[in-house]
């Protein structure tokens, strides 16, 4: 079976036409840098490239730096493995949104870890229904209790 290759710029044209974010960073010291993002990242964020690359990705977290989920993805980087989490964001206008996120370390032929790709879904909706009906699960129980 003939291998099937694509060249650069049709794989660029590519993740650039993807609806889910896609940022591609590399690690210096404690950060993670943003060194690509591409349009989806962009309408999800709500920040332009020119506004993040180049800076570490936490600011996407704002105050909310004790998640669970972020010690999660911590772990997961500091020990070179990939992760899928869900944590929360926060878009440039301040505005939360649920993001799916999955981390993947990227070897190079050395097997000397050169960039992290990450992909990023809005599951906001999902998150919203979830928390939704665990509050009506807990209102249910609570009115069972007080029939008993």
């Amino acid at each position: 079976m003939k291998k099937f290759t694509l060249r650069n710029e049709l794989l660029l044209q590519l993740v650039e036409s993807a609806q889910d974010g896609i940022v591609v960073a590399e690690k210096e010291g404690e950060d993670t840098i943003l060194v690509y993002v591409n349009p989806a990242f962009e309408i999800l964020t709500g920040y332009s490239s020119e506004d993040i690359l180049y800076q570490d990705c936490r600011f996407l977290q704002g105050e909310d730096t004790d998640q669970s989920a972020v010690k999660i993805i911590r772990e997961a980087i500091e020990g070179q493995q990939p992760v899928r989490t869900i944590l929360k964001n926060y878009r440039k206008d301040g505005s939360v949104f649920w993001n799916e996120l999955s981390v993947t370390p990227f070897y190079d032929d050395l097997d000397k870890i050169t960039y992290y790709i990450g992909i990023q879904k809005d599951v906001t909706a999902q998150v919203s229904l979830a928390m939704e009906l665990e509050a009506a699960r807990s209102e249910i129980k609570r009115l069972s209790e007080l029939k008993n």
